[in-house]
């Protein structure tokens, strides 16, 4: 099941046509990414990173820009898991305006680590479960 966040697009987040400086979709879908392993595996991402000692960097990242977010829209996400394996998973995002047309969608692959060595690991069985509960297609 798909997890949803929503904010406003505020001036820092514009260029001089003031629409979304592209840079600035991953930062929100990264900002979303972090939001969403509360709502998904019941944990924050800075106590996985910080007392779990997990990380799951981004090893892989496509996006399509369909139309431009401006100054003061709201941006409306959908955050999914699309696959789950013994070290990865593929994260969706659909960026929608407030007229709910479609902005903006990616995939990303993260890879998880030991943060103390940088090395890719399993991804623990209690994370594995929720995150495949998440799964939407």
């Amino acid at each position: 099941m798909a997890v949803r966040f929503s904010r406003r697009i505020d001036f820092p987040m514009v260029d001089l046509a003031g629409i979304v400086y592209y840079p600035v979709y991953w930062d929100l879908a990264h900002r979303f990414f972090e939001l969403s392993w509360e709502e998904i595996c019941g944990i924050d991402y800075p106590k996985i990173i910080q007392e779990l000692r997990l990380g799951f960097p981004a090893v892989k990242n496509e996006c399509e820009f369909l139309a431009p977010l401006k100054y003061g829209d709201i941006v409306n996400c959908k955050v999914w898991i699309s696959e789950v394996g013994n070290k990865s998973c593929t994260w969706k995002y659909e960026f929608e305006n407030q007229h709910k047309q479609l902005v903006w969608k990616a995939t990303v692959v993260t890879v998880c680590v030991n943060m103390d060595t940088f090395e890719s690991i399993k991804i623990p069985k209690n994370l594995v479960e929720s995150l495949t509960s998440n799964r939407h297609d």
